[in-house]
This record gives structure tokens, sequence and C-alpha cells, in this order.
């Protein structure tokens, strides 16, 4: 079992695989084939049984999906065990206890998100929702993340179908943490959320601001970590996304689709990362957030990566963007 462990100087965690005994190799940028693929329908046998599916009158771990969640067959995190909390010296370390899961978003093999139909993706976003609250009921886990790897130096495996990745963590991420912190600040000096706060100037300066949908903005962030990095944010103020209301599930597949597609046509196929920005699981601690459905305000960052990382960022944490959110809007703004 892995170890979660605790850097004492940075206040951050890193799950440590304490059974490889491997070398890590770099990766080449290659793509299993259609033929060779575990995630097309009528591969169910290639893959661990179903933990969840939309189907329609077929049985599970058979063809007749069109929306399967299954277990990573690498995971890093087990959800089998005991959470232990472990003192070691001045150090601390939390027992491997967690979630890895894969959500393949379709049975056919296509090469890209946007590529899906809207009620496709709809049911993609649907079952975010549903895993999000089944393991939410499990007081073991603290934080439920959802993310998409799209290419290669973004991360992705060598299955090239449509898929995300859930895992769920016994701990906080740090970079969490600091949202969470600075929400609550924010709401204990303005009585304000942060959140709507910022959707709503950028939305009267506009400089920034690439489109509106009825429930959704979409805008490059202020301070961009990265080239052509952007923000969804719900309009409406929810703390959760596991809150999401179907009339938000079908606006957010439609603002998916398009930016996505937008993102294709000024850039090219290029590697990206989404993450779903969630608040954590309340479950185990009782008055763990006194204030959080009122200061913290769900969010999705999309992520090109089209700059590398160096020392700079490692050693100092800052981030080098190359390309202004203002020229990035104004370019998406246009392609529109």
């Amino acid at each position: 079992m892995s170890e979660v462990r605790r850097d004492i100087v940075t206040d951050t965690w890193v799950i440590i695989d304490t059974e490889n005994d491997t070398i890590p190799k770099v990766p080449l940028d290659e793509q299993k084939s259609k033929t060779d693929c575990p995630f097309c329908e009528g591969q169910e046998n290639r893959t661990p049984d179903e933990i969840y599916a939309i189907r329609t009158d077929s049985q599970p771990n058979n063809p007749g999906w069109k929306v399967r969640v299954i277990p990573n067959i690498k995971p890093i995190l087990r959800v089998e065990g005991e959470l232990k909390k472990i003192g070691v010296g001045v150090y601390d370390m939390v027992s491997g206890v967690g979630a890895n899961e894969v959500i393949v978003e379709t049975a056919q093999h296509i090469r890209h998100f946007f590529e899906l139909s809207q009620n496709q993706i709809e049911l993609v976003l649907d079952t975010y929702r549903v895993r999000i609250e089944d393991l939410h009921r499990d007081k073991r886990l603290r934080y439920i993340l959802i993310f998409k790897n799209h290419g290669r130096l973004a991360g992705a495996s060598t299955i090239d179908h449509p898929h995300s990745d859930l895992i769920a963590l016994p701990a906080t991420p740090i970079r969490v943490k600091q949202k969470l912190n600075s929400a609550r600040e924010y709401f204990g000096y303005k009585e304000r959320c942060l959140f709507c706060d910022i959707l709503q100037q950028e939305i009267e300066m506009a400089d920034r601001l690439i489109f509106q949908s009825e429930r959704f903005v979409v805008l490059a962030p202020y301070a961009s970590r990265f080239p052509f990095e952007l923000l969804i944010l719900p309009k409406h103020h929810s703390f959760s996304y596991k809150l999401i209301s179907e009339s938000e599930i079908k606006d957010l597949a439609f603002v998916f689709k398009k930016i996505l597609k937008l993102m294709y046509d000024v850039l090219g196929e290029h590697p990206y990362n989404f993450v779903l920005n969630d608040s954590p699981n309340l479950l185990p601690q009782s008055n763990y957030w006194k204030t959080i459905e009122q200061d913290y305000h769900w969010h999705i960052e999309i992520t090109p990566r089209i700059h590398r990382s160096t020392g700079f960022e490692l050693g100092t944490g800052f981030h080098i963007n190359s390309f202004s959110p203002e020229k990035a809007a104004s370019i998406l703004r246009k392609h529109l």
C-alpha cells in the first residue's frame, strides 16, 4: 500500500508508492490504436469490473453502455483498508487509503471530448456528480478530485480513448486549502463570496471575459499561470458540485463542447488538463467549515500545456506566463 506523506516545510502532501520497484521511464508520445483499445465497447473483459455505468437494458461488464466507471488498473490509492494517521518523528504520514477510478466517457473510440454530442457530455458530467456524492459517504475520504489529461505532455495515458480520472484523497490538497482559506478570509471581511465578486467584476470589465451562457461564465483569470488558461464559474452561487441541477448540467455540457472546440480552433492539437475544483468532504469532521456553504464556489480550470515548467517554478512556486490573459481572451472571442 502507498503512503501519503506531508512535507513539513511546505505543508504539501505527496503520495509515495512503496511497492513499486521499477524505475520509471520517460513515456513515448504514442497512442494505442482503436483495434487495441481496452476502453472500447466489446472489450469490457479487458478492464476491471465496473463501479458504475449508464446503460440501456444491458448487463454489467457487457456491451450496451454509454458511460462506464472502472477502477484504475494501477491505483495509487486503494479503497480497502483502515485510515491510519502516523507520526514519523516530526513528519506526518497517512495510510494510502482512497480511490482511483477511470471514467470512460463514451463507448465510441474518438479523439476529442468536444466531438461527443452535448447529450453525451451531459451524461459524463452527471456521472461526476454521482461519483462525488457516493464517495462523500466515506468519512475516510477528505477530497474527491476529478480531472482530465488530454495529450501525452498533459500526463495522458497511452489509451487514446476519451476518459477522465477520479482520485479520492485522505487529505485535502494544499492548493485547495489555499483557495478555501482565501474564500473564508474574504467572506469574513466582506460577508460576500470571493468568486461571486470576481465573476461580477469580470463580466463588467469584459476584457478577460470570453463568453457567458445562461448559467456559466468563461474567462481568462487575472493572474493566469499559463497561456490560454481558462476558468469556468457557475453564475449561481454553489459551494459543491454534487448540488448541480439538471438544467446546469445541460448548460455546462454546452459550454464544455463550445470552449474546447474553440481552443482547438485557435491552438490546434494541444495537450491540456481540466480540473474540477470542488469543496472537500464535510463528513469526516463535524462543523468542519461553518461558512463554507456561503464562502466557497466550485469551479473548473482548463489549462493548455503549451509551456514547460522550469527550475524557477519548482524553486519559487511562481509561474511565468508568456502570453497575457487579456490577449488570450481577445483572440478567443474573435473565434467565437
